[in-house]
């Protein structure tokens, strides 16, 4: 029996073949948007498995400080550190913003640790060269990523950190590689006013009626003081002492300090289905979109090779081939392109991945599923052809 799969490949293979390889560039697209979701759920996973802390005590009424602003007394972590079950808590500041180097600069999140040792939250859990920092201020441990190298000199704000040690895979929510400084260099960073703007601060407040206070020596000192101070910080990370779950160790925090504590659970939920939430619906477009041009696409192809085997398809009904059989060959054709378009896609893919600037993540059950629904697109892709195939008249074979 023929098979005009078969036919196709041996007497037309540089059209079917070159017909699956653009298909598989297509596939390969959609095999990379769906990558570039899963990279980006793994980011955010990361951000928090690399934090090293069980809970997030925020703002209160606020979504933590990686979804909205968040601030906090800087002192706020020692009552927290004497609640029960509490085995560590220590501060944490993030600041997203370019990171100077020489002339170029780089979009890095930078993240404010407090003094400690290795294993503190919120310090980085590895080094892949280096060290950690070990003085209290202009010290950085910086992902690689960044492009930066043991030794540079880098600028944040109005101070320039030299660069201590390196890290792998810390990475923001949005995939911006992270800077470690100090916590009390990275309070200045975010909260200090620049020079103009505290001198106009400083003549507001003495031209302010309220801090003339014969009686009262030292109040209008004191009020430039604590305008000018940055007492601040985003968040407190706490780690969880055995015998405890977060939630029990939250409740008193939540009751009794009247702060804002998300679990690990209520954190992912967060990252996951608010601030990519947007990004996986256009994603998701995309691959509608792309699926929906993958069908029209095949079914053109599979519809044009058919045509020009009219003539042939009329012999077989002539001499008796039942319709199943025919169907059974067209179908045949479109998924032996649709396979080739598969392993043409996934090869692009994998070499593709890692030249793109987000972490794009393939899974083999992405690459599974991907397979099964092409399969499916290339069968209802070919009803057309199947369609006008079976109504082919026999009698084309005699005439001319």
């Amino acid at each position: 029996m023929i098979s005009l799969a078969g036919r196709d490949i041996l007497h037309a293979w540089g059209k079917f073949v070159f017909t699956g390889i653009g298909l598989g560039l297509l596939i390969g697209v959609t095999l990379t948007m769906a990558g570039v979701y899963r990279g980006m759920v793994d980011d955010g996973k990361a951000l928090l498995d690399n934090s090293g802390a069980d809970l997030w005590v925020v703002q209160k009424d606020t979504l933590g400080p990686y979804a909205e602003s968040s601030s906090l007394h800087d002192d706020g972590w020692r009552a927290i550190r004497a609640m029960p079950g509490v085995a560590d808590a220590a501060n944490v500041t993030y600041l997203t913003m370019q990171v100077r180097r020489g002339d170029g600069d780089v979009r890095a999140m930078v993240v404010g640790v407090a003094a400690g040792e290795p294993g503190t939250p919120g310090w980085p859990p590895y080094l892949v060269a280096g060290r950690q920092i070990t003085r209290s201020h202009y010290e950085a441990v910086a992902d690689i990523a960044t492009g930066f190298r043991l030794g540079d000199r880098i600028r944040i704000r109005r101070n320039h950190y030299t660069v201590v040690g390196l890290t792998r895979r810390m990475v923001s929510s949005n995939g911006d590689p992270m800077v470690f400084i100090p916590l009390k260099d990275a309070q200045e960073a975010q909260f200090l006013k620049d020079n103009d703007a505290i001198l106009q601060s400083r003549r507001r407040t003495a031209q302010n009626p309220a801090f003339d206070r014969p009686g009262v020596p030292g109040l209008l000192d004191a009020a430039i003081a604590a305008q000018e101070g940055n007492p601040f910080v985003n968040a407190v990370l706490v780690r969880v002492a055995p015998g405890y779950t977060p939630e029990q160790v939250a409740e008193p925090i939540r009751r009794w300090k009247r702060l804002t504590v998300y679990t690990r659970a209520q954190m992912e939920g967060i990252l996951v289905g608010k601030l990519i939430a947007t990004s996986a619906k256009q994603i998701g477009m995309f691959l509608v979109i792309l699926a929906a041009v993958s069908a029209a696409i095949v079914a053109f192809i599979i519809y044009t090779l058919t045509m020009d085997k009219i003539r042939e398809i009329a012999v077989l009904k002539l001499i008796g081939t039942r319709n199943r059989t025919i169907a059974a060959m067209i179908l045949q054709q479109a998924l032996a392109l649709g396979a080739i378009g598969f392993v043409v896609g996934k090869i692009t893919a994998t070499f593709a991945a890692p030249l793109f600037p987000k972490y794009v993540l393939l899974m083999p059950a992405d690459s599974v599923a991907g397979f099964l629904a092409l399969l499916a697109i290339c069968a209802l892709a070919s009803v057309i052809a199947i369609r006008m195939a079976l109504k082919v008249d026999p009698a084309e074979a005699i005439g001319g």
